[in-house]
């Protein structure tokens, strides 16, 4: 078995061979990569190095035993070792993972850093290269949008608090020249769920003047209609037959005017007759027909053209009505409120079929990942979709064709 710890003459290439295979068998990739979880039980924690250059990143640095090896026992942290034979490696029994609880979890949190500001069109070898130097990464995850493009913004995390607020606290961060915001990932969440909330707020406030702006027309638009209609009605009362009805005002006036609406029931003693043209005409036409005595059923009447206010508020009542008719009809089950808050009492006589003509008025590569390179907790494709902002968790890694996983 090997010792690390020669870091003399450590090749670029071997350095981010062994960054790579440490991230793998590192805190946080480890516990959430069910396949080399699954292969390390099989031989008390070795890997053999033929399943190991077939994750990708690795496989895309190189494929070359010895290379893997030498970097290795260059290393100087310790964490893996090589077997004698040199075909396999593990991570070393002297370094166990921490376990995996809510304390742990809200650790790796605090040491989160957000930063956005990078072109859509990097990959996380960019952003892995601009985040060198700038302490130990244990992560990227590079966020994403419902089409799997990228948001230009990735959370890091660091392996400790201390670098991860260090980092956070470097001033004027740049990428090329591009200045970058940059947040723990705590402050990242107040930030946003502040917005929401004042996002809501606005909607909500929109959503009122629109709905205060709709009524006031749709108010403004029923005046003119009251307006116009104002001189149509003719309101008529007294001591009326019992059997009085719509039938009787029909005979009255259809030679000499077309009726739109009568508002009366049988044995009421008074009513409201809306013309479709103006009352008065339509009032002194049947009195001339009639020798200047207009009655119904033998009866006197007293006929009443309104006007004003008191027409306003009679043809508000009798657009109500036809409202609530219109709303039974389609079985909506509308209840008008009228006189003493009892259901409208002055609607269409039910025995009488005729009731005049009814009219209306017009009135938000799998890259996203590890600071090396492995599928990582939030991706789309392990937790719900990231828009949400739900905690992640433990991630299902995706196939490759050789059956070993997608260390993207």
């Amino acid at each position: 078995m090997d010792k690390n710890g020669d870091d003399d003459n450590v090749s670029d290439l071997e350095r981010k061979v062994c960054q790579q295979i440490e991230y793998y068998f590192g805190d946080y990739n480890l516990p959430r990569d069910k396949f080399l979880q699954d292969v390390i039980k099989e031989d008390d924690g070795w890997v053999p190095l033929e399943t190991i250059i077939k994750f990708n990143r690795l496989n895309r640095l190189t494929t070359d035993f010895k290379v893997i090896v030498e970097a290795l026992r260059k290393s100087k942290t310790g964490l893996m070792e090589v077997s004698e034979d040199e075909s396999k490696i593990r991570r070393t029994p002297n370094k166990p993972l921490p376990e995996i609880t809510e304390q742990y979890k809200n650790e790796v949190k605090s040491r989160s850093v957000y930063i956005k500001g990078f072109p859509l069109d990097s990959n996380l070898d960019d952003i892995k290269g601009w985040l060198d130097n700038k302490g130990k990464i244990e992560n990227i995850f590079m966020r994403r949008t419902l089409e799997k493009s990228f948001k230009g913004s990735v959370f890091v995390v660091f392996d400790s608090v201390e670098a991860a607020k260090k980092f956070v606290d470097t001033p004027n961060q740049k990428y090329d020249d591009t200045e970058l915001t940059v947040l723990l990932r705590e402050d990242y969440y107040v930030k946003k769920n502040d917005e929401k909330r004042r996002q809501r707020v606005e909607v909500k406030a929109k959503a009122k003047q629109e709905k205060k702006e709709k009524q006031k027309q749709a108010e403004e638009a029923e005046m003119r209609s009251l307006e116009e209609k104002k001189g149509c009605l003719l309101k008529f009362s007294g001591d009326l037959e019992d059997q009085t009805c719509r039938e009787d005002l029909q005979a009255v006036f259809s030679d000499h005017c077309e009726i739109k609406w009568i508002n009366f029931v049988r044995g009421a003693k008074e009513g409201i007759i809306l013309f479709k043209s103006n009352a008065k005409e339509a009032l002194e036409k049947a009195q001339e027909a009639n020798n200047g005595n207009l009655q119904l059923r033998n009866r006197d009447v007293i006929w009443e053209v309104l006007e004003g206010d008191v027409a306003r508020e009679a043809l508000k009542k009798i657009m109500e009505v036809q409202q609530e008719l219109l709303n039974k009809k389609k079985g909506k089950g509308y209840k008008g409120k009228g006189k003493g808050g009892k259901g409208y009492q002055g609607g269409p006589d039910r025995k009488v079929k005729f009731q005049g003509k009814k009219t209306k008025f017009e009135s938000e590569d799998e890259e996203e990942c590890d600071g090396n390179g492995t599928a990582g907790p939030d991706s789309p494709k392990k937790r719900p979709l990231e828009e949400t902002e739900q905690e992640e968790p433990a991630p299902k890694h995706i196939k490759t064709e050789n059956g070993a996983e997608d260390h993207e």
